[in-house]
């Protein structure tokens, strides 16, 4: 039993989520890994869908359950990581995993499963564009955007850690290319 894992990385706003959904829409066989977080729920979420929201002391518990393949602490007390058990969820049904996981997570799920894994990191044009597209959000307060984007900079120094570096100047361009870097590699025999 087992699939394959596409792991899509990128720095807060570069398009991550929308490529992810729109591979997702693409008939590829591939099904969302759900991660678990120990942030607040917004009111638009659903537990299970949109997360897993576990309270800290909740998965502090599971990291030392060894429950997770990847996990991370972005902030303090702000935890993020994808469950084994939802990995194995969707390898049962005969689907492949695609995650949308930060870099550092990106990377250690490809370290665990190196030939059955494609990392592929979306990057804006530049920091400024970037800085735009979140400013456009309205979603940042002063502190949270210098955060991403100070964290957007580190993040963008692994970028040649991973198979495939798309540019997310033009929406549907970097979409086509990720649907067909995708369609190729799960081509490839296992």
């Amino acid at each position: 039993m087992g699939g394959k894992l596409i792991i899509v990385s990128a720095p807060s706003g570069a398009g991550k989520t929308t490529i992810v959904k729109k591979l997702l829409d693409a008939g590829l066989g591939l099904e969302f890994s759900v991660s678990a977080c120990s942030r607040h729920r917004r009111p638009n979420e659903t537990d299970g869908r949109d997360y897993y929201f576990l309270t800290v002391p909740e998965f502090r518990q599971k990291i030392e359950d060894n429950a997770f393949m990847e996990w991370e602490e972005v902030y303090k007390n702000l935890y993020y990581g994808t469950l084994k058990s939802e990995v194995e969820r969707i390898w049962e049904k005969g689907k492949h995993v695609i995650f949308d996981v930060d870099v550092k997570g990106g990377l250690n799920i490809k370290q665990q499963y190196p030939d059955d894994s494609l990392t592929i990191f979306i990057q804006a044009p530049s920091l400024p564009v970037l800085q735009e597209r979140l400013l456009n959000r309205s979603t940042e307060d002063p502190e949270s955007l210098r955060k991403r984007l100070d964290k957007a900079d580190y993040e963008m120094n692994f970028a040649g850690e991973f198979d495939k570096i798309i540019v997310n100047e033009d929406l549907g361009v970097a979409t086509e290319q990720a649907i067909r870097t995708v369609g190729q590699f799960l081509k490839q025999k296992i």
